[in-house]
Parts: C-alpha cells; structure tokens; sequence
C-alpha cells in the first residue's frame, strides 16, 4: 500500500512558533501550503478531518489527507478555498494532551491539537509515523490519555482499529 500523501492548509494568520505542525516542514510525504483566499486547493477524495463527517474506517486507507490548520472561528475561510469535494471523516473519542489557553474563544471539547489529529488519523489508517510525534512536547501525554493509540505507535504497519472487536 502506498503512503498518504499529507496536504496541510495553514492559515499564515496562525502563530508558526506554537503551531504543533511546523517541526514537520520538510518531511517527506507532507506538503504545507499557505492559504491564499484568491487561490484554490484541491481536495477531490482526500479525507478532510471534520467533526460532521463518517467515523474513519479501514475503508479509508491509502486515502491521500488534508489538514486545515486554522483557529475554529476562521476554519469557513479555508473550506471555501477548497476545489472539489473531500470526504469528510471524524476521529473516534480522543483526549488532547495540549494545554488550550484562549481566552477569547474556547475549543471544541474534543478539539485536539493539529498533531495529535494528523498522527491519529495516519496511525488509524495504516501508516503510523513515529517521526510525527517526536518532536511533540505533550506526545507521552497524549498517548497516555489515548491508550488504544500507543499500540498504533508501537505497530507502525498499523493493525486492527482500537475500537474494533477481534
């Protein structure tokens, strides 16, 4: 099975230095682009993270992926950017590990870091990449919080859902 590719959509309003993302510039495999209102994205068949979208499932795998990188309050701006239909697929209940400190708006409950929902999203379709967590300063947290992922971790050619029954 081939590798997903990883497009991920920043907002260049968002901060680079607490963006969770940027240790994976350069990576291969990933692509960042900056979004540009006036230019479009395509996104026909990747699977685009979305709390309104289907659970993801072992159907999904090799499915390139899309990460919109954004606060939720400008999320609608990158969306209306995107060329073609995605299909729209939701993680299963996980915790984040990422200490949210806004003051201003508040997250979704089960708003995870970009990260933890790349990693997870990769590790639950087959291709788990270690690399993407090692730079992250909550990883051990938020595997400790998300206990059926560690065995993803640890199984990089990936293995059975951690909801599915055997």
């Amino acid at each position: 099975m081939r590798r997903p590719h990883v497009l991920i959509l920043r907002d260049p309003r968002e901060s680079a230095a607490k963006c969770s993302l940027t240790p994976l510039r350069g990576m291969p495999g990933i692509e960042f682009r900056s979004f540009d209102p006036q230019a479009r994205v395509p996104a026909k068949d990747r699977v685009l993270l979305h709390p309104d979208g289907e659970e993801i499932s072992a159907a999904d795998r090799g499915r390139d992926l899309l990460v919109l990188d954004s606060n939720w309050r400008r999320l609608p701006k990158l969306v209306a950017s995107l060329e073609g239909q995605p299909l729209l697929r939701r993680l299963p209940p996980l915790r984040t590990a990422y200490p949210r400190r806004s003051r201003i708006h508040s997250d979704p409950q089960d708003g995870l870091a970009s990260v933890e929902a790349l990693w997870a999203a990769l590790a639950l379709l087959g291709d788990s990449r270690p690399e993407l967590l090692a730079g992250y300063h909550f990883r051990e947290a938020f595997l400790d919080l998300n206990p059926g992922l560690r065995a993803l971790l640890e199984s990089p050619a990936g293995g059975t859902m951690p909801w599915e029954s055997s």
